[in-house]
């Protein structure tokens, strides 16, 4: 009868012992259910921009462009070339060669100047069409974002590899954050689509 009563209250410890840790346990999974999830999409920024029908109508219009300036270079270039050639007809010491000689180098410091700033004119404007289309992407993702209910969305570029020198290894492993993305929703092609209407 003792061995009974022991084992009864033995059991009766345990349950009592056990009903706490289940309500524990349940009311954690509840609050776990009860919490929302955080709903995230990845985007690849750049496979938009090298993807985008912009960037190919920017990129024809900016060969063009530096194809024309070029023209304009390699003639001033040649010209000069062909006055340097007809230096040697004139005498060396005479007022001719002397106003020749100025005009050339007139001309060689107009060619570098006119270099210099074509190289600047380029980059500004390759400068400013990244930041535009940059802004563009970011209202697109925003809008999809919104669209598709997701909190968060990040970027799933690759980083090009291998680099060129330990400099650009440690800068690309700073850069890239995103490592992993499985069960993300990849909202690129939408993104880029959108983008693509706008054209």
């Amino acid at each position: 009868m003792k061995t009974r009563t022991m084992v009864l209250c033995c059991l009766m410890g345990m349950i009592f012992l056990a009903i706490p840790i289940y309500r524990d346990e349940h009311s954690q999974a509840q609050s776990k259910a009860d919490e929302p999830s955080l709903k995230i999409g990845v985007i690849s920024i750049q496979r938009i921009f090298l993807d985008s029908e912009r960037t190919a109508k920017y990129m024809k219009e900016a060969i063009a462009e530096q194809r024309r300036l070029e023209a304009q270079l390699n003639k001033l270039a040649k010209e000069i070339e062909a006055e340097r050639a007809g230096l040697k007809a004139l005498k060396p010491r005479s007022s001719d060669y002397l106003a020749s000689v100025k005009e050339i180098l007139e001309k060689e410091a107009k060619l570098k100047a006119q270099r210099d700033f074509y190289k600047l004119q380029i980059e500004l404007k390759d400068l400013r069409w990244n930041e535009e289309l940059y802004k563009d992407v970011l209202r697109e993702v925003y809008e999809v974002a919104e669209q598709k209910g997701l909190d968060l969305v990040f970027d799933k570029s690759e980083p090009e590899m291998p680099t060129s020198s330990a400099i650009q290894l440690q800068l690309v492993i700073r850069m890239h954050k995103l490592l992993y993305s499985g069960g993300c929703l990849d909202i690129t092609d939408e993104v880029l689509a959108r983008l693509d209407k706008e054209e």
